[in-house]
């Protein structure tokens, strides 16, 4: 895997990532930080990655279990600590699963798998993360 992160000039704090799938993502910085608040931070694209990391494996799960899920959302919560290096400290991961006759447990243990087993992205924030979670299941 590779990426290339490019600095979009004097101008500010505006960087263009290339991913080695062949996807452009933003990132900037605050003004008080000398950016344009023009893109997400970079931290928040790393928040935004572990939750699509953690829903990809839910969802994946669930279709392998051939349950009629219809939409995954996450929500994450975040504290980060006060003194550089300001990492995650707390992260809570609020799922909200909508499917048809879709099973409770089942979607519980689509979460603590993904958080367990299969997401690279929270096991890594799990280092220095309290990562916590919650699941409402919504059939209709």
């Amino acid at each position: 895997m590779e990426c290339t992160v490019d600095w979009g000039g004097p101008q500010g704090m505006l960087f263009v990532a290339r991913t080695g799938s062949g996807h452009v993502a933003t990132m900037d910085g605050a003004p008080d930080g000398g950016g344009n608040n023009l893109a997400p931070r970079p931290m928040e694209m790393v928040l935004a990655g572990t939750g699509g990391c953690a829903a990809y494996d839910v969802v994946l799960i669930l279709k392998r279990g051939r349950h009629a899920v219809t939409d995954c959302q996450v929500k994450l919560t975040a504290e980060r600590a006060e003194t550089d290096p300001k990492v995650f400290t707390k992260i809570h991961f609020a799922f909200v699963v909508t499917g048809k006759n879709l099973p409770e447990a089942a979607v519980e243990r689509a979460v603590q798998l993904s958080h367990e087993k299969y997401c690279s992205a929270s096991a890594m924030l799990a280092e220095t993360a309290d990562i916590t979670h919650s699941v409402t299941v919504v059939n209709g």
